[in-house]
């Protein structure tokens, strides 16, 4: 292990303030940080734990230090992350590896907790072939079975739920997941495939959040009349992060185009406007019409241009950093940094924009309230981060 210390925020002051129900703070901000009365400092102490090919994806294995990394390309490993060992992971799903795709999000029941790693339901995501070069999105659940002391395996897998309908190209899958508060129901983020029309479309699961039973089945309530039953949300582009906050709240960041990546709320039934709406450009330079307050869409509750990228995002539960508990943070890929975002209400603002140096892909808490990142790309480094 490998530790040094950083001081990772700037102490430039807050410019921009939000607004309930329209853009907030962070448009036109490239680096915000300050430490507010009584808070942690912004000092990180950086402890690094090995390197991954291309990981994008991480999750603790309920009740233990056991931190479970997906690399794109097919493959995971387990990090004991007392003491560094790496186990490696077999029966992985067969991945279409290209582009923005391949092995995707991890996940854990957070209600099988005992405080061993024995056998674990797992939930995973990838990016699934299908005929004449088309491919899309598959929810996976099976067993981690880790009863050895080097390897663990994956046994039962099978895929629950597939993203439709499957189209050409190799982007914007999102396949991001989130339980519900109450353990019962997956949340998961569908991404348009860079295909714009189909968010609008109430037959398509792209650019949708879509709710599930834990068995991978339409939840059932309809959140929308005439759409696909396990349709929650449309209107996004590409969601990359999802989490609930402390008052069971689902909240989501997604890439906008040229301009315009977005914080939203997530309302059931809402539809959130792309590609009709959207505060950012094309990359050609087209333009696309902005929000405006009686356009019917949901308004973001932070638009971001220049965008910060987003990576993933978690809301800080822990006390380990003082003031942080009940503040979001996002993992920046363009802007190499953490974001962090404070939520009054509906209200959000960024508050603070922490420098890591390198792309960040993602970023979760660790069991005793650490913050645990992975640097984007071949070679991206799992750091350990707590107050300097």
């Amino acid at each position: 292990m490998k530790q040094t210390s950083i001081l990772a925020a700037t102490l430039s002051p807050l410019l921009l303030v939000a607004s309930c129900g329209a853009t907030g703070s962070g448009d036109s901000a490239q680096t915000q940080g300050a430490a507010q009365a009584g808070d942690w400092d912004g000092e990180f102490a950086i402890t690094e734990h090995g390197s991954f090919a291309e990981p994008w994806a991480a999750a603790f294995i309920p009740g233990t230090q056991m931190l479970f990394v997906t690399e794109k390309a097919g493959s995971a490993k387990i990090v004991n992350t007392a003491n560094d060992r790496q186990l490696d992971v077999t029966g992985l799903p067969a991945v279409d590896y290209g582009g923005q795709g391949g092995l995707g999000d991890v996940a854990f029941l957070p209600s099988e907790n005992d405080n061993s790693v024995g056998t674990r339901t797992i939930y995973l995501t990838w990016v699934e072939a299908g005929d004449s070069d088309t491919r899309g999105a598959a929810l996976g659940r099976g067993q981690l079975v880790c009863a050895q002391a080097t390897a663990c395996q994956i046994e039962g897998l099978e895929i629950i739920w597939r993203q439709a309908p499957k189209v050409t190209g190799r982007g914007h899958y999102s396949h991001r997941i989130a339980f519900s508060p109450d353990g019962e129901h997956i949340f998961l983020a569908s991404g348009e495939r860079q295909k714009m029309e189909p968010s609008q479309d109430e037959q398509s699961h792209l650019g949708k959040i879509v709710r599930l039973e834990l068995d991978g089945t339409p939840a059932g309530d309809g959140a929308i009349d005439g759409a696909l039953p396990d349709i929650w949300s449309m209107g996004h582009r590409n969601i990359l992060g999802m989490d609930f906050d402390a008052q069971g709240r689902l909240w989501e960041v997604e890439h906008g185009p040229a301009g315009g990546d977005e914080l939203n709320l997530v309302q059931k039934g809402a539809n959130y406007g792309w590609p009709l709406r959207s505060n950012g450009e094309h990359y050609d330079g087209g333009a696309i019409t902005d929000h405006s307050a009686d356009d019917g869409f949901a308004k973001a509750a932070i638009g971001w241009t220049p965008v910060i990228a987003p990576g993933s995002m978690t809301f800080y539960t822990g006390d380990l950093f003082d003031g942080l508990a009940g503040n979001l943070l996002i993992a920046g890929l363009k802007s190499q940094a953490i974001v962090r975002v404070a939520i009054d209400g509906e209200t959000a603002t960024e508050t603070a924009r922490y420098d890591m140096g390198a792309r960040i892909r993602e970023i979760v808490e660790g069991p005793d309230g650490a913050l645990w990142v992975l640097e984007d790309g071949d070679g991206g480094r799992l750091l350990e981060l707590r107050p300097g």
